[in-house]
């Protein structure tokens, strides 16, 4: 296998990748151990040296680890976005497949486009008919009278 195709070879973990820093690396492993090698992580820099210890702190409470059932793997919310948005548009070095990419990428975005659409109208639907309701229970209590008999016009 090549170097080029080890790099985009897709069951490589994230952090034995070159292009990552250490930093990235090093949050990588973390998250693959789970929530307890960040606090051990934690712990251990509040014991060796304070600032690293509460560096990881609030990084842990910024990044929403610290609330978060899991930290597996790496991907998670806004940061598996951008990485999947990255990982998409890389040229696989394959013409006829990354015009296939694109073309399905682009159908992906139609059908989720037609999807939030359809959703906004059922929301609309729904809103229309609670005001409906709204408005027609408002008008049988205005025919009613203060006795509960309906009043005469």
């Amino acid at each position: 296998m090549s170097d080029s195709t080890a790099q985009n070879y897709p069951t490589r973990s994230i952090r034995d990748r070159d292009d990552l820093g250490w930093f990235s690396k090093a949050e990588a492993w973390l998250d693959e151990k789970g929530k307890g090698a960040w606090i051990a992580a934690m712990v251990l820099g509040f014991v060796f040296v304070w600032p690293v210890g509460l560096a990881i702190l609030f990084y842990m409470i910024w990044s929403k680890r610290m609330f978060s059932r899991s930290c597996s793997r790496g991907y998670r919310r806004g940061n598996a976005t951008h990485q999947a948005f990255r990982a998409a548009m890389k040229s696989s070095g394959n013409s006829a497949f990354d015009a296939y990419k694109a073309d399905t990428l682009r159908r992906l975005e139609d059908e989720q486009a037609n999807f939030e659409a359809f959703l906004e109208r059922l929301r609309d639907a729904k809103d229309k008919a609670e005001f409906d309701q709204f408005m027609e229970d408002r008008a049988r209590k205005a025919r009613e009278g203060d006795d509960g008999t309906e009043a005469t016009a």
